[in-house]
């Protein structure tokens, strides 16, 4: 890393401008999430009905009892042995926020069309305590255009809002987002494709303020260092403290 070595002064000075142009970052992030809260709504026309680790379950029900639903579709394709790493790592950082969320009216679940018992030996694995149910019975996926049959990748998908090349992959990443109306109804509020699901990441963040930030080499392509984490060679770099209650 070959960096302007300054003085004390210097540097605030250049902070100082950085911060100018963050604030304006800030500001205009906090126009376009307004903007999103306020999109137009789209009730839904069919009952999903997914498979749990304690049997059939509604969209409704995955409401848990609140009216606002968070659906991370997750990239695990029915004969895939494993999950993707992408979407791993995004659900590494989903039970610390859920429990703050969660009184917030808000409610969390990934969906895959992978059956239930991969499902679960999985999320088993990886030590995750959030819902996660299958779509393998249902279109639910393909609905949200995060699934393709072989006839659509053939011809094109439609994805991130538009018609796209063959991905090569039956599975791509999203979010979606669903709102239970004071009519009973559920409506479709807003989703997010690709890399639009970064700003749930806070260990992007955490890394994007560091001199080498991602690090990702000359291509640039998003989480190429990315592993599962039961699968980084132990090396010695993590650091972990035992909990007070550990054995």
């Amino acid at each position: 890393m070959k960096h302007e070595i300054v003085s004390r002064a210097e540097w605030l000075e250049a902070s100082r401008a950085l911060l100018a142009e963050e604030k304006v970052w800030t500001h205009e992030r906090d126009r376009i999430s307004a903007k999103r809260r306020a999109l137009p709504w789209v009730r839904l026309e069919k009952d999903y009905v997914f498979e749990g680790p304690d049997g059939r379950i509604t969209l409704a029900e995955l409401f848990d009892g609140r009216s606002q639903l968070i659906v991370y579709h997750f990239m695990f394709a029915p004969e895939w042995e494993e999950g993707c790493t992408g979407c791993s790592f995004l659900s590494d950082q989903v039970d610390g926020a859920r429990r703050h969320f969660e009184h917030k009216d808000v409610s969390w679940v990934a969906v895959s069309r992978a059956p239930i018992a991969k499902l679960e030996a999985y999320r088993r694995r990886m030590g995750w305590s959030f819902r996660w149910v299958s779509s393998a019975a249902s279109d639910f996926n393909f609905d949200f255009h995060v699934s393709f049959t072989e006839d659509q990748r053939r011809n094109g998908v439609f994805y991130n809002f538009e018609d796209q090349p063959d991905p090569e992959i039956d599975e791509l990443p999203g979010a979606s987002v669903f709102a239970l109306g004071e009519d009973g109804e559920i409506y479709h509020t807003y989703s997010s494709y690709a890399r639009g699901n970064e700003t749930t990441l806070p260990a992007y963040g955490w890394i994007d303020m560091v001199p080498k930030g991602r690090d990702e080499g000359a291509g640039g392509n998003l989480g190429d260092w990315v592993k599962r984490h039961d699968s980084y060679p132990n090396d010695g770099r993590t650091h972990e403290i035992a909990s007070a209650g550990a054995a």
